[in-house]
C-alpha cells in the first residue's frame, strides 16, 4: 500500500495537468460505481441516483443549489455511464494536449473550471426561465465533464482554427470544422433528450469561444481564477524563518563573491600594467596562471 501511495504521490507531483484531471474523473467514476454495486448487493433500496449523485450533481432547483453550492464544481468530475466518461476523457486528452502546447497549463486549469461553471449556469438558467423546462427544474440534475472538456476544445479550436489533425475515416481535418460539428450536435440534440446536458455543453463551448476571442485581443478572462487558486494555496502557509535565514546567507555569499571579484580585478589591473611596462615575459608563474584563468572566465 505504501508503494502505491508513493506512486500516486509522485504522479500528482510530476504528472501533467491533463493526466491529473483524467485520473480524478476516473477515480470518482470508479468510486461511484463501486458504492452503487455495494448498495445493489445489500438490497438496501438505495442506488447511486438517490444516495450519491444528489451530493455531487448540480441541481437546476435554486433552493437545492443554495444548500449544495459545491456541486457547481463536483458535477464536472462526476460520471455514471462508461461511454459518457470514455468519450469525455478521450476528448480531454486529445484537445488538452494541443491546448497546453500552445496556451499553457494554467490557462487549461482555468478553462476547465470556468467552462464547467459556465455550463452549469446556462443549464440552471435554462431550466428556471424557459417555460418548456419549468416542470423539470425541481428534480433535474446535471453531471459530467462535458462542459469543461468542450470549453477546452472550443477554446483551442477558436485560437487555432486551421490546426489540422488526422481523423480515422476522414483524414486531415481542421479543428474549426470538428468544433462546429460538436456544437451543432449539441444544439440539435436538445429536443431529443438530455436537454440539460446539451445546454450545459453549449455553455462550456460559449465560454471557450469567448475566452479565445478575448485572449487574441490580449485579455485573459481566466487569469483571476489562477490568482485565486494561488491565494488559496498559500493562505495557510506560515512565513518560514528558514526562508529569511536562507535569504540572509545568500546575501552574505553574494557580498563575499563581489569582494573577491573586486580583489581579483585589482590584481589583474596590476598585471596588465606590468605587461605594458615590462612585457609579458616579466610576469611570474603565478601571475601568468592568474591571467590565464581570468581570461577563461570572460
Amino acid at each position: 500500500m505504501n508503494k502505491v501511495a508513493n506512486e500516486l504521490q509522485n504522479f500528482f507531483r510530476y504528472g501533467t495537468v491533463v493526466q491529473k484531471f483524467i485520473i480524478v474523473n476516473v477515480t470518482v467514476f470508479i468510486a461511484i460505481n463501486i458504492i452503487s454495486l455495494i448498495l445493489f448487493l445489500s438490497q438496501s433500496g438505495l442506488n447511486a441516483a438517490n444516495a450519491i449523485l444528489p451530493w455531487l450533481a448540480v441541481p437546476a432547483n435554486l433552493i437545492e443549489l443554495a444548500y449544495h453550492p459545491w456541486t457547481l464544481i463536483t458535477y464536472m468530475f462526476t460520471h455514471k455511464g462508461l461511454f459518457h466518461i470514455f468519450f469525455n476523457m478521450l476528448l480531454l486528452y486529445w484537445g488538452g494536449l494541443i491546448f497546453v502546447e500552445y496556451l499553457g497549463t494554467r490557462k487549461l486549469v482555468a478553462t476547465y473550471f470556468l467552462g464547467g461553471i459556465a455550463g452549469a449556469i446556462m443549464y440552471i438558467l435554462a431550466f428556471n426561465f424557459l417555460p418548456v423546462f419549468s416542470s423539470y427544474a425541481i428534480q433535474s440534475r446535471a453531471i459530467g465533464a462535458s462542459a469543461s472538456v468542450l470549453a477546452i476544445f472550443i477554446a483551442i479550436a477558436t485560437y487555432l482554427p486551421n490546426y489540422t489533425v488526422n481523423l480515422m475515416f476522414f483524414g486531415p481535418t481542421r479543428l474549426k470544422y470538428i468544433a462546429l460539428i460538436m456544437v451543432l450536435i449539441d444544439l440539435l440534440s436538445i429536443e431529443g433528450g438530455n436537454a440539460g446536458g446539451h445546454i450545459a455543453h453549449l455553455g462550456g463551448a460559449l465560454y471557450g469561444f469567448v475566452f479565445s476571442k478575448q485572449l487574441q485581443k490580449g485579455n485573459d478572462i481566466g487569469a483571476w481564477f489562477n490568482k485565486l487558486l494561488d491565494a488559496i494555496a498559500t493562505l495557510n502557509k506560515p512565513k518560514s524563518k528558514l526562508k529569511v535565514a536562507h535569504k540572509n546567507i545568500k546575501s552574505i555569499k553574494q557580498n563575499k563573491a563581489e569582494k573577491n571579484k573586486a580583489e581579483i580585478q585589482k590584481q589583474i589591473d596590476a598585471i596588465l600594467d606590468k605587461i605594458s611596462q615590462s612585457g609579458y615575459d616579466s610576469l611570474s608563474k603565478e601571475e601568468k596562471e592568474l591571467l590565464f584563468n581570468y581570461s577563461k572566465d570572460l
